[in-house]
């Protein structure tokens, strides 16, 4: 972690990089304003696989699982994944727009996508999330607060509420912004 930098680019030095094709530009004079946290796990319930950076990239084979022949044609991706191992991958660059959000609204404002930052964990939401992924969280938020004017956080469900439960009941939140809290920069 001590080695990440953010370049000018929108590429975090020291994450593996997976680029998407699933971006776009953001609106013009759309700044970043939000983080939003989400949780993915593919196979669901399933950690440690490589479906997750199959489905960013566009590659997922809809015959290696049940579940990939109904999600193989979806579009998405995120800016961040965390790996249950603390492993830290970048699929899109901050200056572009990643498609995580789907419709939503934050603040009063529709299409976070337009001007947010998505993290996914690898998790689920019948399971505890690891302590690194908590660091790691911590950690890369902390970094993008110097360097994008975030003004906020929300979890995938409190933008998109009914429609999605993402980070879910055991992503703990207090242990989360206590670790923020810490960080120096913020």
């Amino acid at each position: 972690m001590a080695a990440w930098r953010l370049g000018g680019d929108g590429w975090l030095a020291g994450a593996r990089q997976s680029p998407s094709p699933n971006c776009d530009e953001r609106p013009a004079g759309e700044r970043v304003s939000l983080i939003v946290v989400h949780a993915i796990s593919l196979p669901p319930e399933q950690f440690g696989g490589s479906g997750i950076d199959q489905l960013f990239t566009n590659t997922l084979d809809p015959t290696e699982h049940p579940y990939y022949a109904d999600i193989h044609h979806l579009r998405v991706s995120a800016h961040f994944l965390i790996r249950r191992d603390g492993e830290l991958v970048q699929y899109v660059p901050t200056g572009l727009r990643a498609w995580h959000a789907g419709q939503s609204t934050w603040r009063g404002r529709e299409r976070c996508n337009d001007f947010s930052i998505g993290i996914e964990l690898e998790g689920s939401d019948t399971q505890p999330f690891e302590a690194v992924q908590y660091e790691v969280l911590a950690n890369l938020v902390g970094l993008l607060g110097e360097h994008l004017p975030v003004e906020g956080i929300a979890g995938h469900s409190e933008i998109a509420p009914g429609r999605k439960t993402d980070p879910g009941p055991h992503f703990d939140w207090d242990r989360f912004y206590a670790l923020l809290g810490r960080l120096p920069s913020c």
